[in-house]
């Protein structure tokens, strides 16, 4: 009879890490769509890209919100940059080493 494993802390501290891993990713991935969308153009319309361009901008826009409350744009007209993915890429490594640090133990 095979028993099942159980679960330790470690298992526990790769899956919070791989779920910081994901959020970071889907950050990145909105960051590159926006400078698509300003420099290029909207998307051509297709109903699964729509979809997930969405499903990112619905996931990162509320975390990148909290950030843009306190830091507004930085420059002028058209050419204004946005620094809150970058603040927020960093809090979210930062983050992601002490929660995963103090799982792990």
């Amino acid at each position: 009879m095979i028993l099942p494993a159980a679960i330790d802390r470690n298992d526990v501290a790769q899956f919070v890490d791989s779920l910081f891993l994901v959020f970071i990713i889907l950050v990145i991935a909105s960051v590159a769509i926006s400078w698509y969308t300003n420099f290029r153009g909207a998307l051509p319309y297709n109903r699964p890209l729509r979809a997930v361009t969405g499903f990112i901008d619905e996931t990162t826009t509320p975390y990148l919100n909290a950030f843009r409350r306190f830091l507004p744009p930085v420059g002028g007209g058209g050419l204004s940059l946005d620094l809150s993915p970058m603040i927020g890429l960093i809090v979210l490594f930062v983050l992601r080493a002490v929660v995963v640090g103090l799982i792990n133990g």
